[in-house]
């Protein structure tokens, strides 16, 4: 092969690894979110049902703070196997492809290069470490300010903080929580 053929294939390799790293390293990447929901019920009813519902999923009370009406929910989250063997394999092939385009392009480390596939492990090893965390989730309800006609006097507004994944669960959990825009 010629110099042009080995030069353009090993930029994209390169390229290839570089996001392949950042993939990897987004595996564990903090998702947090802030959700409003609006509900008819008043503030108690729907403290009730929120808490009962992280409760259920594993979650329990960390702490209040009673000037924010604040109720911080902890819970450990498990990291996946399914993901930690997928990252490994994907690193596997990445570090494959970097070691040949550099076998091909530096013959003298042809022998040595491949023993990068080795390192692969690794991928999981990190994913493993970082997954496997507590998370929390920040719930604050209070009595939803009533400026339109055409809401009831009764009403609650929740704004909850975490994983975006917990997030989207809660919703289909409870279908009758109406998403709000937080600017209102």
């Amino acid at each position: 092969m010629d110099t042009v053929s080995l030069n353009s294939i090993a930029v994209p390799t390169l390229l290839m690894a570089v996001g392949l790293f950042f993939f990897i390293r987004a595996s564990v990447k903090d998702r947090t979110e802030v959700l409003s929901l609006a509900s008819d019920r008043p503030p108690e009813s729907l403290s009730r049902q929120l808490k009962d519902y992280l409760c259920e999923r594993s979650y329990r009370v960390a702490g209040f703070d009673p000037e924010q009406n604040c109720v911080t929910f902890e819970g450990k989250v498990r990291a996946s196997w399914f993901l930690a063997i997928f990252l490994s394999f994907l690193a596997a092939i990445g570090f494959l492809c970097v070691a040949l385009v550099l076998a091909t392009l530096i013959p003298r480390l042809s022998q040595g290069i491949i023993a990068l596939v080795f390192l692969s492990p690794l991928a999981g090893v990190f994913y493993w470490q970082r997954a496997n965390r507590r998370e929390q989730v920040l719930v604050t309800v209070k009595d939803e300010e009533k400026t339109s006609p055409m809401r009831n006097a009764e009403g609650s507004l929740a704004t909850i903080v975490g994983h975006r994944d917990e997030l989207a669960a809660l919703q289909r959990a409870m279908p009758d929580l109406q998403p709000t825009s937080m600017a209102e």
